[in-house]
């Protein structure tokens, strides 16, 4: 089946769903917060997906990149460096001074950080992800939309699991173990851990191992109190590790360079860096693993790794009332470290290396009154305090014999084209005495350290009430008042390994015309006022159906670019003070970015059919963005922040489900999204692309569309369970991902479009009637579908080879796992 022939297959199964059948199967409730109330889930006024527990442990969802196949126009991506979240074609691109547009909430304590995605997941009770800007309830940042984590509490009885998988053909093994019970007659307790390895898909040809591979651990104790009749204490604390060893990516696309250097002229960067002579200039003989330059599971390293480690504590104290009103108090600490290393050349040639690493911690604090549901007026309000710190640092390691004797080998073809000349009677070479043919020399054994330091401290007040207008008409009111006080600073610069710092001269050179980088110091301060506003109309149409109308206002912080490698200032780089001829540059690059808005419509519809045996949603929303954020790779090794003055995203969601019999359902989903940047002409260069920009440096993006976005995508399930004697039980699932067409990479090239795909997921398992255990197996992918989840230019591909490159990441190849789980 054909990814362009599968909406019609599931429109048809949607209309049989909506024939007179006669079926007395019931759907079961189900039940969210995403609205800080206990509702059921068709009667909440937003495009929201749940998933439950216990289908995240089957479906084998162990992270937030696992969770997009259930939901439609979600994308999660682990990238190099970062990691995208996508709602609605909308996200925050790479750079660690953003924080994300899809605001992660972990049991109501905001997780803003792109790095916390990779953490796996743990003992959940439900995932809720909420399509749309979700600023009054869910906070400032959260414009594209929310994802909610609900951790599972403690049990009044005693209860456990241990459940393990095993995968053979690329070592997965994750080993689960949950305990929850009383301790009297007012405290519980459940302790949950998840031990998880992972051997990886990615054969690396040079470092003889397999990637990415992960290590990953995760514990939690969490304590509920009822410490008297009106008030609940939760107390969580939660540790976990996650490493990586090498990643899932690969070079995709290598084509023959343009450069008027003979030497590489007609030949690929894998060519060139295989073997290139030039007797007394040049020699370079890599490992002949640098020719797998096409996509086939295989790649070709120096190493990489990503070592993590976090801890949170959360506090949660609710009081209700006699009356029924209820008060929250939420108390969460939360902080991590990282480091990296990347070889983001993705060659195992000595090209460069990039060592990174962050330490972040969060205070935060939020009261909230929650009225009795059910009154002619319900009132939802608050105050929210967070404090964080952010210390990152990274730095460009270059040390690399090849790089040197490319950029002389370059700098003495283009006669001093590649850094300055700089005659020195002493040199200790033709090349220094001529002051032509040494630029590489220039660049030899150094590093470009950098550090960025960014406080930020918020404040905010929201409040929302609900009116009644009789039993079928109801009309929301909400509004949030924040202000945001941020610092920032970002230094960058040039040193030897032992990092003192170099001296002024044709380094600065060097430097800014192959790794587009210059010496700057930046500080900044900034304080924003913003208030988010929205409005609600609900109507029970009838006893099963509510449709709603939304009208929202979302703002999402400015702030302070940690990436970039340039300085804002024209002025050009620092002056070789003996250069008799200069090739200094002048590179514009970011550090202050402004807020961004979002002004969306939304109007939905919710139904119940066929005497509860099934359901259907809708939603169609229109959203305008002004000042997008963007990160735009600089096509080289950095990434400046800007923002795109406009852009509308606009489409159809639709879910359902249907009970056909009592052991047999059906479910799905389907978006269709049309996304258009309507003014942005800042945008980032295609490689071989001739800039549009006034500036003579970017692009003119207005009319196209952004990465990550399908016209449609989807999701198909079906799923069976029967008893097949008095004590044994068969359970079988198919789930079905689709999508059209999209391009994962932020600068849209046609050259790596991902084509449309139908991928398969599978479960088939047999267990005892009461679900004391299980034993399953658990299929992914498998229809076997290459699919690139995020592509960029290789680095330093264009700069130093003229060579067009594209570097992917990608989603496992199909993988069939053994689960067995024990409940006690």
């Amino acid at each position: 089946m054909s990814a362009r022939t599968f909406p019609a297959v599931f429109w048809t199964l949607t209309a049989a769903a909506l024939s007179p059948l006669v079926n007395a199967a019931m759907l079961e409730e189900v039940v969210v917060t995403a609205q800080h109330r206990t509702q059921s889930l068709q009667d909440v006024p937003v495009s929201v997906s749940a998933i439950g527990g216990d289908k995240m442990m089957e479906a084998g969802i162990n992270r937030m990149e696992d969770l997009q196949a259930y939901v439609p126009n979600l994308t999660v991506t682990e990238s190099g460096i970062s990691t995208d979240i996508y709602i609605r074609g909308i996200g925050t691109g790479m750079n660690q001074g953003f924080e994300q547009s899809v605001g992660m909430y972990v049991d109501g304590i905001y997780y803003g950080r792109a790095q916390l995605a990779r953490a796996p997941f743990l003992d959940l009770a439900r995932v809720e992800v909420l399509r749309g800007p979700q600023n009054i309830l869910h906070g400032k940042n959260s414009i594209a939309g929310a994802v909610n984590l609900i951790t599972a509490d403690a049990t009044e009885y005693f209860e456990g699991l241990l459940s393990t998988l095993y995968e053979p053909n690329f070592e997965e093994e994750v080993y689960d173990l949950m305990l929850s019970g009383p301790l009297s007659d007012t405290v519980g307790v459940r302790f949950s851990a998840r031990l998880r390895e992972y051997g990886g898909f990615m054969k690396d040809l040079f470092q003889k191992i397999d990637g990415p591979q992960y290590d990953q651990q995760t514990y939690r104790l969490k304590l509920n109190w009822q410490a008297s009749d009106e008030t609940k204490v939760s107390l969580k604390v939660e540790a976990g590790s996650f490493d990586s060893l090498g990643r899932q990516a690969e070079i995709i696309n290598d084509e023959p360079s343009t450069s008027d250097v003979f030497l590489f002229t007609g030949r690929t960067e894998a060519e060139i860096l295989d073997d290139t002579q030039f007797p007394g200039v040049v020699n370079v003989d890599t490992d002949e693993s640098v020719r797998n330059n096409y996509q086939d599971y295989k790649a070709a390293s120096n190493g990489n790794y990503s070592n993590n480690d976090t801890s949170n504590i959360t506090l949660n104290v609710t009081n209700i009332s006699e009356s029924g009103h209820e008060f929250t108090a939420i108390t969460g600490y939360m902080h991590y470290e990282y480091n990296d290393l990347c070889d983001c050349d993705a060659t195992p040639a000595e090209l460069f290396k990039l060592e990174l690493g962050e330490d972040y911690s969060q205070l935060s604090q939020e009261l909230r009154w929650v009225s009795p549901a059910g009154e002619d007026i319900e009132y939802i309000g608050g105050i929210y305090l967070q404090r964080n710190e952010l210390d990152f640092r990274d730095k460009l390691i270059q040390d690399s014999d090849v790089v040197v004797q490319l950029l002389n080998a370059a700098d003495y073809m283009e006669a001093g084209g590649r850094g300055d000349i700089d005659p020195n009677p002493l040199g200790g070479s033709p090349a220094e005495i001529l002051g032509i043919g040494d630029a590489g020399n220039a660049v030899e054994n150094i590093t470009a350290p950098r550090t960025f330091l960014s406080t930020s401290n918020i404040f905010s007040a929201f409040l929302q009430a609900t009116f009644h207008f009789g039993d079928d008409w109801r009309m929301t009111l909400g509004g949030r008042e924040t202000i945001e006080k941020k610092t920032g600073r970002r230094k960058l610069e040039l040193a030897d390994l032992s990092g003192n710092t170099l001296p002024a001269g044709e380094v600065d050179t060097v430097a800014a015309i192959t790794f587009s980088a210059e010496r700057h110091d930046l500080r900044g301060k900034r304080t924003e006022k913003s208030f988010s506003p929205l409005l609600n109309f609900q109507w029970d149409y009838s006893d099963d159906g509510m449709a709603y109308f939304t009208a929202t206002k979302g703002v999402k912080a400015g702030g302070f670019d940690a990436r970039s490698n340039m300085s804002p200032s024209d002025e050009p780089t620092p002056i070789n003070p003996n250069a008799v001829s200069t090739n200094q540059r002048v590179l514009i690059g970011t550090f202050e970015y402004e807020e961004e808005e979002a002004s969306s419509l939304e109007l939905g519809l919710k139904t119940g059919l066929l005497e509860g045996s099934a359901e259907i949603n809708l939603a169609a929303f229109y959203t305008q963005y002004e000042n997008l954020q963007i990160s735009i790779f600089d096509g080289t090794l950095g990434f400046n922040v800007g923002n795109a003055k406009e852009a509308v995203t606009m489409g159809i969601e639709m879910d359902g489900r249907w009970q056909l019999t009592e052991y047999l359902s059906l479910g799905g989903a389907l978006a269709v999204m049309d996304f258009e940047f309507t003014d942005f002409k800042n945008g980032q260069c295609r490689q071989d692309q001739v800039p549009t920009s006034d500036n003579g440096l970017n692009c003119d993006y207005t009319g196209m569309s952004n990465q990550y976005v399908a016209d449609w995508s989807g999701t198909f399930l079906m799923g069976y369970v029967r008893p097949i004697s008095p004590t044994l039980g068969i359970g079988l699932g198919l789930d079905f991902v689709f999508t059209d067409k999209y391009n994962p990479s932020s600068n849209l090239d046609p050259r790596v479009e991902q084509n449309g795909f139908v991928k398969v997921n599978g479960r088939i398992g047999i267990g005892a009637i009461d679900k004391q255990w299980e034993l399953a197996l658990v299929g992914k992918n498998l229809t076997d579908e290459v699919i690139i989840v995020y592509a960029a230019d290789t680095p330093l591909s264009k700069t130093i080879f003229g060579a067009t490159s594209h570097t992917g990441f990608l989603e496992p190849p199909r993988s069939i796992a053994m689960q067995f789980t024990y409940r006690m």
